[in-house]
C-alpha cells in the first residue's frame, strides 16, 4: 500500500466519522437517533389516537423538504373535534425531542398555537384548522446543534 493510499483511506474515515456525528445524539450506547427517518407521531382526541403526517425533516439519512401543510393535506379528511376540546400530541420514541413548536393555519394566516406540555386546546370557532408541529432533538452540550428535526402536520375541523 502506498503512502498516498493510506492517507486517502484515513481521510475518508475521518470525513465519514465526522459527518456521522452531524445527526447523532448521546442517547444510547451507540449515540444515534434510530431509524432512517423521524419517528411517527400522533394526536389524541377524546382518548382516540390519530396518526399525523410527517412533513419536512432532517435526519441522519439526510433532509427532505416538502410543501406546506395546507397543500399536503388538501385531500385529507379533517379530524373532527369539539370547540375548546383538549388535544394531546405524542410519539412512541425515545429520546423525546427537547424543542417543540406548534403553528395553526386558518384562512391563509399562520399563528403560534399555545402548547402546555404536549397538549393544546382546539379553537372555539367552527372551521377547518391546519397544524404544523415542529420538533427538534438539540444537543444538550453544544449550543445550536441539532441532531434531527421534523415537522408533523394534521388538519382538524371544529364542529
Amino acid at each position: 500500500m502506498t503512502k498516498f493510499t493510506v492517507i486517502a483511506i484515513l481521510l475518508i474515515v475521518f470525513i465519514l466519522s465526522g459527518c456521522g456525528g452531524l445527526f447523532s445524539k448521546n442517547t444510547g450506547e451507540n449515540g444515534d437517533l434510530s431509524g432512517d427517518s423521524p419517528p411517527n407521531a400522533y394526536i389524541k382526541v377524546d382518548n382516540k389516537k390519530y396518526d399525523i403526517k410527517l412533513g419536512s425533516y432532517c435526519w441522519k439519512s439526510g433532509c427532505v423538504d416538502k410543501v406546506g401543510p395546507v397543500e399536503q393535506l388538501k385531500d385529507k379528511e379533517p379530524i373532527q373535534v369539539q370547540a375548546g376540546e383538549g388535544i394531546a400530541l405524542g410519539m412512541d420514541y425515545t429520546p423525546k425531542p427537547n424543542e417543540v413548536h406548534l403553528s395553526k393555519i386558518s384562512n391563509d394566516k399562520e399563528v403560534d398555537a399555545e402548547l402546555k406540555g404536549n397538549q393544546f386546546t382546539a379553537p372555539n370557532e367552527k372551521g377547518i384548522y391546519y397544524y404544523d408541529y415542529g420538533v427538534r432533538w438539540m444537543d444538550e452540550e453544544k449550543e445550536n446543534l441539532s441532531h434531527g428535526d421534523a415537522s408533523y402536520i394534521f388538519v382538524v375541523e371544529v364542529k
